[in-house]
């Protein structure tokens, strides 16, 4: 059994798997009852996360099975994805999905509830050829105790196999609570119309489903008692824009253990802010993460600013973990998840989203379709352009818990090329915030 060294990184990014060899490992068929092989791969999925491939293959009655585990933390949200088939591009997508996404297509009001199938990387056609499995799979049984039922299950199967001959198009529903399900866009790096992603916050019940607690549940008083308080003698709150405060954690690359460095500051003109560092010895992955100190405001941020010359290159950007970005000239946008909180500069953030974008891997290499290669290629020749400041353009920064900002080139006066609108929530971003559920009156008596 071949594994890799201890200084190696646990995950290995998937354009790279013959850096770290598959484990191989003995396990029971469940299908004739021999034993066959089970094949483990870490490997890290670009524009997505850490996985675990598992495949197992019997030698003895041919059987196969494949499936896949995150290899990460549970996301903070759940993912409710849309996507509108109505082409043999749209059944060839390629989809991620988890143990806890549940399958639906309204049209024919089919569901697959969540962890009724294991997670897989798969395709559109693949979910509905392996539904079409499943419920063919005890016919011949059904026919001789139940013919009734197995002749609306021929039915409902029929429907589902034209379905792939898209005579007409179709909506499927990917809704998994612990975040993990994925669906490529083939127009990448362009939005994708047919596709339509939103986060959610999970209930309670939902997050013990995926094995979460809070201190308070787990403990057997019901009052907590995992965590401290800090003492205000030793970390005094007036110290903390003076001191840098240092945790052990992972890498979030290769999953090492590695120490994070956590600042408070203040920008002028904006609020508070928390700024985590994070260096990895081991793989040399560094990444930088903002917070708001201040919670979330009454109103949300709109902010756009001209990029048109140099000056504008340098003007400072807090882009808060809530944020997307939009560059209309480019027909691009990054939803907040995709650079997480940053505070960098203007030239810092749009080298930042390039640098997401060349990381593609089989995305966008050597096995991804040509035209999606093609359509990459002409929009990374033009984001050099504007890198090179050739081309001007207007960055957008839309955040609903107004903690982003833009620096002001004269903050005596109005500066032309930014502006600030402040807006009304609607109830979707609300709920992304999970402020619809918060109780801030009367919580005391729950």
């Amino acid at each position: 059994m071949d594994s890799c060294a201890v200084k190696e990184p646990i995950f290995t990014d998937i354009n790279a798997v013959e850096a770290c060899e598959t484990t191989e490992i003995e396990s029971l068929c469940v299908n004739c009852g021999d034993n066959g092989i089970t094949r483990l791969l870490l490997t890290k999925i670009p524009f997505y996360k850490e996985v675990v491939i598992m495949s197992f293959s019997c030698e003895k009655c041919g059987f196969q099975n494949n499936e896949i585990q995150s290899g990460g933390r549970i996301e903070e949200k759940g993912v409710h994805i849309v996507l509108n088939v109505k082409s043999q591009r749209d059944l060839n997508r390629q989809v991620v999905k988890s143990d806890y996404t549940s399958v639906q297509i309204p049209e024919f009001e089919f569901e697959i509830p969540a962890q009724s199938q294991k997670g897989e990387v798969t395709t559109v056609e693949g979910i509905i050829d392996r539904s079409i499995q499943g419920l063919e799979q005890d016919q011949v049984v059904r026919r001789v105790q139940n013919p009734d039922l197995a002749n609306q299950i021929d039915a409902f199967v029929g429907k589902l196999k034209k379905l792939k001959e898209l005579e007409t198009s179709f909506t499927l529903i990917l809704d998994d609570i612990s975040g993990d399900t994925f669906v490529v866009n083939p127009r990448a790096p362009y939005q994708d119309p047919a596709l339509q992603v939103r986060h959610f916050v999970r209930s309670k019940e939902q997050d013990h489903i995926l094995g979460i607690y809070s201190a308070s549940e787990i403990t057997e008083d019901g009052e907590g008692g995992l965590l401290e308080p800090v003492d205000p003698e030793k970390y005094p709150l007036e110290n903390l824009e003076s001191e840098v405060l240092q945790f052990s954690t992972n890498c979030p690359s290769c999953g090492a253990p590695c120490e994070t460095n956590m600042k408070l500051t203040n920008i002028p003109y904006f609020k508070e802010v928390v700024i985590m560092a994070t260096n990895c010895d081991i793989c040399g992955n560094r990444s930088n993460e903002v917070k708001s100190g201040g919670g979330i405001d009454p109103k949300g941020l709109h902010i756009e600013v001209k990029v048109a010359g140099v000056e504008d290159f340098t003007r400072d950007v807090l882009k808060s973990e809530t944020c997307s970005l939009m560059i209309p000239e480019l027909c691009l946008e990054v939803g907040p998840a995709a650079l997480g909180g940053r505070f960098t500069t203007v030239e810092g953030i749009l080298t930042a989203m390039r640098g997401q974008l060349t990381q593609g891997g089989v995305m966008f290499g050597d096995g991804a379709d040509p035209e999606t290669k093609k359509n990459l290629d002409n929009f990374l020749n033009k984001f050099d352009r504007v890198l090179k400041g050739e081309i001007e353009i207007t960055l957008i920064l839309d955040d609903p818990a107004g903690n982003s900002y833009v620096q002001s080139l004269t903050p005596s006066k109005p500066d032309d090329k930014l502006s600030l609108t402040h807006y009304e929530r609607t109830f979707e971003h609300n709920e992304e915030l999970g402020l619809n559920d918060m109780k801030v009156e009367g919580y005391e008596e729950t």
